[in-house]
């Protein structure tokens, strides 16, 4: 079972454009989200946690400027890398868009060639297990490529699940998932799965890491979810 792609939210009022972007990213084996309008945007926001957002400047309702605004003030979506896209050249609005807290800007028309490098770059910053990158949290070592993951040189013994749930944890050390955020990350966003079965498999990785002579590294947070450490 290989890991699921990052899920990209593309908010664009132009169905061609929604088109275009969508053909590209799924050829790119991204998992693709599409919003019309800046209103059907935040309600996917508010219903999905996507690993990335294409973003329209200008947009019917709620524009690009203000769902960016909106993304950063939040706890829950500030971290969340969001791309702006405009047909607004000028220096003073490529300023602005990066002032809002968009992390980068292209402007339209732009290469589909260089945005789907941009988009990795930024993935490879917030998203490094769905770039081959290796993972470290203390004697941990997780490398996505070769399916392999360590404590202080001692290999783990990891079903496919298993081994999902610690790159997705090792990922964002201190962070508190929901089990609702961790059954989209690792089972996808099509799951049908009970989120009692994330319990499951987090007693599974427990017991892998002490197997292999690891402290209890995954926290359970009453309430609210999993942390990997403090």
């Amino acid at each position: 079972m290989s890991a699921p792609k990052p899920l990209v939210l593309v908010v664009e009022d132009e169905a061609s454009q929604r088109e275009i972007l969508r053909y590209n990213l799924e050829a790119e084996g991204y998992q693709v989200l599409e919003a019309a309008d800046g209103d059907e945007g935040l309600l996917l926001l508010a219903e999905q946690v996507p690993d990335l957002v294409l973003l329209d400047w200008m947009l019917p309702g709620v524009s690009g400027i203000e769902i960016c605004r909106r993304m950063k003030r939040q706890a829950g979506t500030r971290d969340i890398p969001v791309i702006m896209l405009s047909a607004r050249s000028e220096e003073v609005d490529r300023v602005r868009g990066l002032e809002t807290g968009a992390d980068d800007y292209m402007v339209k028309p732009f290469s589909l060639r260089e945005l789907m490098a941009r988009i990795r770059t930024q993935l490879r910053r917030t998203h490094p297990a769905a770039t081959d990158t290796q993972l470290h949290y203390l004697a941990l070592v997780l490398d996505p490529e070769a399916h392999r993951a360590s404590w202080d040189g001692q290999g783990l013994k990891l079903g496919p699940l298993e081994f999902r749930l610690l790159a997705n944890l090792m990922e964002r050390p201190g962070r508190v998932w929901s089990r609702e955020s961790l059954l989209a990350r690792v089972w996808g966003r099509d799951h049908d799965t009970d989120t009692r079965t994330v319990d499951v498999h987090i007693a599974r990785l427990r017991k892998a890491l002490k197997a292999a002579g690891a402290p209890d590294l995954v926290r359970t947070i009453r309430g609210e979810g999993y942390v990997l450490g403090e």
